[in-house]
């Protein structure tokens, strides 16, 4: 059975930073894409960032571009999303996503969130002014 399990969430000052870390166990994603969501409260689900397999396509929402940094360790089956210079509308619960399609980031559709078959749990985030 397929898990993905987010960690690294919690409360954090404007301009702070945090570390997602979400874990993927009962296959292995090195050839698939991967990506970050979020929901702020009373608001729909968006996409954040997405990263390739092997790391050589990332993709980001216009509203994070330059502030957060996708990545991913193979080996670990594990990817991240470094989040920096934080505001408070970034407060949401961020979610894992897994794709089975290999070329969901050179289409253009990392932000589809019909294209990932597998979701974690989330995690809350939460920037305080």
């Amino acid at each position: 059975q397929v898990q993905l399990v987010e960690s690294g969430g919690g409360l954090v000052q404007t301009g702070g930073s945090l570390r997602l870390s979400c874990a993927a166990s009962g296959r292995t994603f090195s050839n698939y894409p991967m990506a970050w969501f979020r929901q702020a409260p009373g608001k729909e689900r968006d996409f954040v960032a997405a990263i390739s397999g092997q790391s050589r396509l990332k993709s980001y929402s216009e509203s994070v571009k330059g502030r957060f940094t996708v990545s991913r360790d193979n080996a670990k089956n594990t990817v991240y999303l470094q989040m920096d210079s934080l505001r408070p509308e970034d407060t949401a619960v961020y979610y894992c996503a897994a794709a089975e399609s290999t070329s969901l980031i050179s289409r253009g559709r990392s932000s589809r969130q019909s294209e990932y078959a597998y979701w974690g749990q989330g995690t809350q985030v939460t920037v305080s002014s």
